[in-house]
This record gives C-alpha cells, sequence and structure tokens, in this order.
C-alpha cells in the first residue's frame, strides 16, 4: 500500500503516526507529493477525487481518503486496537474534535497562506480560531481524563491537531488556560512516532 502525503498536514501526521503505533512501516510505503488545494497533484486526485491527502493507495481496490476512513482502515489491517470498543464513543468523539480543530486552524493557514493580502479576512480567521479554542477548552475541562491509558486514535489525532497549531499559529498561546492538556501534550509528543513525524 502507499500513502500519498504532505508532512505539514495534521492529517497525513495523524495517519502517519498511526502507521508507526500499528508497526506498519513496512507494510505502507509513505509517498510524498507536491501539491495545494488550488493545485492538485494528478495522482492525488487519481487516488482521491476530491484532491486532497492523505490517501491510501491499495493493490486489491480503489484508493481510499480521509483521515478517520484511513486509519479505522489501517486499525482493522493491523488488529492494532487504537479504536477499542470499550471507549468507542468517547474515543471517536475526541478523534472529531480533534479534526474539527484542524479543519479551522488549517482554515485559517489557508487564508493568509492562498489568498491575496487585500482579500483576506481577519474576521474569518479569529471565528476559526474562536472555534478551535474551544474545542481545546473542552477537552482541557472535560476530556482530558480519556486521554489516558493505551494509546488509541483519539490521542493520536488531538496530539496532531495540538502540534499543528504550535507549526503555524505558536502565537495563540493555546497552552494558557489549558494546562491540563498542555502537560499531557508535553509528554505525548515524546513518542518515537510524534518524534519521527515531526515536520522539518
Amino acid at each position: 500500500m502507499q500513502l500519498l502525503i504532505s508532512p505539514t498536514s495534521p492529517y497525513v501526521r495523524k495517519a502517519r503516526v498511526m502507521i508507526r503505533e500499528a508497526d506498519l512501516m513496512d507494510t505502507v510505503e509513505e509517498v510524498n507529493v507536491s501539491t495545494s488545494p488550488l493545485n492538485s497533484a494528478p495522482e492525488v486526485v487519481a487516488a482521491n477525487p476530491m484532491g486532497k491527502i492523505p490517501a491510501l493507495i491499495r493493490a486489491d481496490g480503489p484508493g481510499i481518503y480521509d483521515s478517520r476512513v484511513i486509519t479505522r482502515f489501517l486499525d482493522d489491517f493491523a488488529n492494532a486496537n487504537l479504536y477499542p470498543q470499550s471507549r468507542i464513543w468517547e474515543i471517536l468523539t475526541l478523534e472529531a474534535t480533534a479534526d474539527a480543530i484542524m479543519d479551522a486552524t488549517v482554515a485559517m493557514s489557508y487564508e493568509v497562506k492562498l489568498r491575496p493580502a487585500e482579500e483576506q479576512s481577519a474576521n474569518w480567521i479569529e471565528i476559526q480560531w474562536e472555534k478551535a479554542a474551544r474545542g481545546i477548552a473542552a477537552v482541557n475541562s472535560r476530556w482530558t481524563s480519556h486521554l489516558s491509558g493505551p494509546i488509541n486514535i483519539g490521542q493520536i489525532g488531538m496530539a496532531c491537531a495540538l502540534s499543528y497549531i504550535d507549526l503555524r499559529h505558536d502565537a495563540r498561546g493555546w497552552r494558557n488556560g489549558n494546562e491540563a492538556l498542555a502537560n499531557w501534550h508535553a509528554d505525548f509528543v515524546l513518542r518515537d512516532s510524534m518524534i519521527a513525524t515531526q515536520p522539518q
């Protein structure tokens, strides 16, 4: 199998961390592609008609896409138990919250990176940050205890979302007022899988 990637994408990183935690490095080849929302690479479009990454190319079926679909597929393939049934609804909610934080903060990045300065909306950026900040605060106040225990996809997704903020929006200071989550993140990023997938 091949995973089409761009290393700075938090969605891609979630899949890459999962691959390492599930011991699939010899099974899934990571293929770095140059692509953007304004100019999708042909090989990405061939695997995902939406032109988004990550996309997983399989030998025995069509490409599958969306990070949550890919991680669920690979978890089943490897029998890795990163979606344990005993806590499935909490873990899926954490994963969805992490992806929503990614959605908002990636939208902030795109507003600055892809739109001419005169067309950028500071209000739009702030609205997206408010969404991300609410998600972070909710996890800190209600969900931090669910980030403990054996590794699962909720933990991986949240770590990748917060690390993306560090990469692109560090000045926002997400740790302020979210000390419990900040402490958890500081420990989680020391995992070998997180170190190996750190964007350069």
